[in-house]
């Protein structure tokens, strides 16, 4: 495996070259077993620590930054389903009986501007 350029997190710069860094993989999930998603695992347990240490209040988990975004936009469940392919798959998220996936962290990010910090904490069960 080549070098892995990751770095402590020190800093609000550091914090945000890492969230930019993890951004790419929301693109291209890398495959399982790669250098690409242990760099991507590695990046998101530093951006966890970094949060955990910085943020006395935990930023909502992603289904709560999905419900106020959908509150706020006025968007329905039915949207976010459109919005990730799936009516049943949604409705699982919501009920948090299953975590987001990248690609569907990575739409809501893109099209719902839900920040990529909120999307990225695993929710609920999942923890």
């Amino acid at each position: 495996m080549g070098k892995m350029d990751i770095r402590p997190l020190r800093n609000e710069r550091d914090y945000n070259w890492a969230l930019n860094e993890i951004a790419q993989y929301f693109e291209r999930q890398p495959r399982r077993g790669t250098p690409e998603a242990d760099r991507f695992d590695v990046l998101a347990a530093l951006i966890e620590s970094y949060e955990a240490r910085h943020w006395r209040i935990a930023p909502p988990d992603p289904v709560d930054a999905i419900r106020f975004r959908m509150e706020q936009a006025g968007y329905k469940q039915a949207d976010f389903g459109r919005l990730i392919g799936s009516k049943s798959r949604a409705s699982e998220i919501m009920n948090r009986k299953r975590p987001l996936t990248m690609e569907q962290a990575y739409k809501l990010h893109r099209e719902w501007q839900i920040p990529a910090e909120a999307l990225l904490k695993p929710s609920g069960s999942h923890r």
